[in-house]
């Protein structure tokens, strides 16, 4: 396997990060989690009752593993966590989801419904992430239909082909899917 890096592993609640993350680290990749990083550098406030989370002060995040992580790991490590895209990882991997099908997911979490809509409207507009401009290194996958296993070996030959950028995994555009 190649040299360490770290690589965010983010998207909406409920695409599949977590579960995805317990298959890489299974094939032998570190995993944190970012919420578990920002409670080691005190950055994560009290549970918030009314949608049952902690918050994360990222940026005040950002600016301690800027000089933190200066030193590369030793291994690749997966940062899972909604908004580790923000962090400064080397590379990115976004999951996403339908809206209606995601939506069915976070009812089956029992979401209260503002975490729902919110959620669900957060990954029909794509987020932050299709404002990104720099995607190389980032690799987008719809967590829709494929398998959780279709998806980690779609996420090891990626980074078996040194992260290189697959034109049919990116730019998934909910909207546009249903204009059409």
């Amino acid at each position: 396997m190649r040299e360490g890096c770290r690589v965010a592993l983010s998207g909406t609640p409920g695409t599949g990060k977590t579960t995805i993350s317990r298959l890489l680290q299974g094939e032998g990749f570190d995993v944190l989690s970012l919420e578990k990083i920002a409670d080691e550098h005190n950055c994560l406030g009290e549970l918030d009752a009314s949608d049952d989370s902690k918050p994360i002060d990222i940026e005040l995040l950002i600016s301690i593993l800027r000089n933190a992580w200066d030193i590369m790991p030793e291994n690749i490590t997966i940062i899972d966590g909604h908004l580790s895209h923000l962090l400064p990882c080397d590379h990115t991997i976004i999951l996403r989801c339908k809206p209606d099908v995601l939506e069915n997911r976070l009812v089956k979490r029992g979401y209260a419904k503002g975490k729902i809509q919110g959620n669900v409207e957060w990954e029909l507009i794509g987020s932050a992430w299709n404002d990104n401009e720099d995607r190389d290194g980032w690799l987008e996958l719809d967590t829709t239909e494929l398998t959780e296993n279709e998806l980690k070996e779609r996420i090891i030959k990626w980074i078996a082909d040194d992260f290189k950028p697959n034109a049919s995994d990116t730019d998934i555009d909910w909207i546009a899917s249903m204009e059409e």
